[in-house]
């Protein structure tokens, strides 16, 4: 089961909250997408990802990463990380392609009003979330692991809290 943001947001506000702003800690919103080669390898960019009216966006070049997409779907976003620790957000889930005009109107607004841009012939998506991880460390440094884990998926309740030993 695949949700929108605004549902990931809705059961775990302060998971959401920290995974909002890894994501646009720099300003606009940061990440790298991975997504599946037709030989079943990985493909790694850097994107802009945008959240309007509660649902998790990324515009696309028309480019080998945007065919991984239409034929498969399944990516992963990881936000970049911070410059004073290590934490880390990531999401898996589907990718669908966003044609209606009115909704690639407003993302396309939400983009300029971030300061960033995208071409004319660029593909929208709409990234829906199945899981999502955020780890949480408490310095950068050698001695700083592990990390605080979170962990989120529709349908499973809430929120897996899992703090391994420190070793």
């Amino acid at each position: 089961m695949a949700v929108p943001w605004r549902d990931f947001e809705d059961a775990a506000p302060d998971l959401a909250r920290s995974g909002r702003d890894l994501l646009y800690q720099f300003g606009p919103g940061l990440a790298f997408l991975a997504t599946v080669r037709a030989d079943g390898g990985p493909r790694l960019h850097p994107v802009c990802p945008v959240i309007v009216e509660g649902v998790l966006y990324v515009y696309v070049i028309p480019s080998p990463k945007c065919g991984d997409l239409l034929r498969d779907g399944r990516y992963a976003l990881h936000a970049f990380p911070p410059e004073n620790v290590d934490d880390e957000f990531y999401i898996t889930g589907r990718a669908y392609r966003v044609d209606d005009t009115d909704r690639r109107t407003a993302v396309s607004r939400a983009i300029a009003a971030q300061g960033t841009t995208h071409g004319n012939d660029d593909i929208l998506f709409d990234l829906s979330i199945e899981r999502v991880l955020h780890a949480a460390y408490t310095h950068r440094g050698p001695d700083s692991w592990p990390p605080a884990y979170r962990r989120w998926h529709p349908g499973e309740g809430g929120i897996d809290t899992e703090m391994p030993p420190r070793q």
